[in-house]
């Protein structure tokens, strides 16, 4: 749900969108949780990672 609120998407177009391979960056299934990595997140934002 923090992806989608970051890119301004409700909780049932999220899931629907992720369910259907249409999330606007790639999400992972694990068991019956989707999650996000946080990089491809940030890209999809136009964010980069700050290096340390």
């Amino acid at each position: 749900m923090t992806a989608a609120r970051a890119l301004g998407l409700g909780r049932t177009t999220a899931y629907a969108l992720a369910r259907d391979g249409a999330f606007p960056c790639r999400v992972m299934r694990v068991g019956a949780v989707y999650r996000v990595p946080t990089a491809d997140l940030l890209a999809v934002l136009g964010l980069h990672p700050a290096c340390t």
